[in-house]
């Protein structure tokens, strides 16, 4: 591995560190060999595939004293290399980063809009539940997959347009579930007895309501967090997700799927590892919501459950 000074500036604001990391401010190079001749290094880039790599030179002047041994080692990756000589485990776990802020950020999306517009259909009703659902249903009945696809190619093609695009398409579920949720509970006593008090619907719903309807909310969220992660996943594989050089589950998966089609391919592995992970992660929110959904049940008898008899 050849090491070399980024000539790029490493000023990151607090926004930047938290979505990419630190920027590293040294180039890495991998390379298969390399050479002195002339007062010049020459190296020869690692190539896979059995490719021969582009032969490079550097003057030895840009290395202090000329000593380029400093610069020049040996790394071990564990997981191997990519077909670019960049190191999957690093890969692997900064596209878990990416997986999990587009659940966090879709699911927010989600829960900002689907809460707002079920909530006003349950409670008012009449012709504005009407109005709501029709938008509701209109939204429902366009696959998820296609409708993201079509909003991200009208934002464009990105990281944050990614997010938008499934925030923007999974409200639907939770609107239909606020909604529901706010009709069943909206003539109980208590609810009646805020509106006799004289407070205004917006206290009623947001301070009365909605604090005794977040279970299911809850659920539905851990179930949209792995379904969010799935459509992100599908997208960076057909190309319109997190672009290239920005590490995604999905992309990593386009990019060494031709190694699944050779019987007996040692390097088959490079599409296993992001293909376990997305499993992984996927299954592990499944159990969280279902567990969410067992825990916060106040009809399922568990043994934590604490009764009372009158």
């Amino acid at each position: 591995m050849l090491s070399l000074p980024s000539s790029q500036s490493s000023e990151q604001n607090w926004l930047d560190k938290v979505f990419f990391g630190l920027k590293n401010g040294i180039t890495e190079i991998p390379i298969s060999e390399y050479r002195i001749e002339n007062q010049q290094l020459i190296y020869k880039e690692y190539a896979s595939d059995g490719l021969e790599g582009i032969s490079k030179s550097l003057n030895l002047n840009m290395f202090p004293n000329g000593e380029f041994e400093d610069f020049i080692s040996e790394k071990t990756f564990l997981f191997g290399t990519d077909k670019y000589g960049r190191d999957m485990l690093s890969r692997v776990l900064v596209g878990a980063r990416i997986s999990f802020f587009i659940g966090f950020v879709a699911v927010f999306i989600s829960l900002i809009i689907g809460i707002s517009l079920g909530s006003i259909a349950g409670y008012f009703g009449g012709k504005t539940d009407a109005l709501i659902m029709w938008v509701i249903n209109v939204t429902w009945s366009i696959p998820t997959l296609l409708l993201v696809i079509a909003i991200t190619l009208a934002l464009g093609k990105g990281f944050w347009q990614v997010f938008i695009a499934v925030g923007l398409t999974m409200w639907v579920e939770v609107a239909r579930i606020v909604r529901g949720q706010v009709i069943s509970v909206k003539e109980l006593q208590y609810v009646t007895a805020a509106r006799a008090l004289g407070f205004n619907d917006f206290r009623v719903i947001t301070k009365h309501i909605l604090p005794n309807i977040m279970a299911p909310i809850i659920v539905i969220s851990a179930a949209n967090f792995a379904g969010a992660i799935l459509i992100e996943s599908g997208l960076s594989f057909l190309g319109i997700g997190a672009q290239i050089p920005m590490a995604s589950w999905g992309a990593m998966l386009e990019q060494h799927k031709a190694y699944m089609m050779t019987t007996g391919n040692e390097s088959a592995f490079l599409a296993i590892l992001p293909g376990i992970s997305i499993i992984i992660l996927v299954f592990a929110f499944m159990l969280l919501g279902n567990g969410l959904r067992d825990a916060l049940d106040t009809k399922s008898a568990g043994p934590f459950r604490l009764t009372c008899k009158c």
